[in-house]
């Protein structure tokens, strides 16, 4: 970011550029250069062009990797079949739309042991990164969050500076990343998870500074974009 403002402080030249963090595909345009008038002096080039030599790379493509995730959708109302789960279907698009897999979902109740000793389990497997579904609010019944601790995942950074998915969750078990989709996930079409998954995919490892980052462009209008 810092580089790019630098090269846009040369007079006469410019370069403007897609949102840092964006998924793209193959062929897609990253960037945009040009001098402003039709002729500018050596001199300026010369600068322009030693700014992004030292700063190079200036932009970076990061490949996603495919990755298998498992999903663990908490909710006694789910378990005992009184409310219908959409969280699996919204879910396994949005993987399988980025190249990965959701190789298994479990439904579980509101129980801080079962769902831990299962976060234990899908870990013991070939699981890439391990979704949670629900329990992410502050309510007596809402234990997801604990139970990830309970399963000894640290560091583990609770809320975004983001609406829909203030209370999004994402925590670490050695090189697994754990999720937690709080309930906004079902109602909008975009939230934390769709900033922060990608991310995961093409190897990041953001913290609580990232999540923090997000504040800014971070409340969401619903806009069709």
């Amino acid at each position: 970011m810092e580089a790019l403002i630098e090269f846009n402080m040369i007079p006469e030249v410019m370069c403007a550029a897609i949102h840092t963090n964006t998924p793209v595909k193959k062929g897609e345009q990253i960037a945009g250069t040009r001098a402003i008038p039709l002729v500018i002096l050596r001199e300026k080039l010369n600068q322009a062009l030693e700014i992004a030599r030292s700063n190079a790379p200036i932009f970076k493509v990061a490949p996603f990797k495919h990755l298998t995730a498992r999903m663990i959708i908490t909710g006694s109302e789910v378990y005992d079949g009184l409310i219908e789960d959409k969280f699996e279907a919204i879910v396994k698009k949005k993987v399988e739309a980025l190249g990965s897999c959701l190789a298994e979902t479990i439904i579980l109740p509101d129980d801080r042991q079962k769902i831990s000793s299962t976060i234990n389990s899908f870990l013991g497997k070939e699981t890439d990164i391990l979704i949670t579904t629900g329990g992410m609010s502050v309510d007596p019944d809402d234990v997801t969050r604990h139970a990830i601790q309970d399963a000894g995942a640290d560091p583990i950074y609770y809320s975004a500076a983001a609406l829909p998915g203030a209370m999004f969750q994402l925590a670490y078990c050695g090189k697994v990343p754990i999720i937690g989709i709080p309930a906004c996930g079902l109602f909008h079409e975009a939230t934390v998870f769709d900033i922060i998954f990608p991310r995961l995919l093409a190897g990041e490892r953001p913290d609580d500074k990232d999540l923090a980052r997000l504040a800014h462009g971070g409340l969401c209008l619903d806009c069709d974009t």
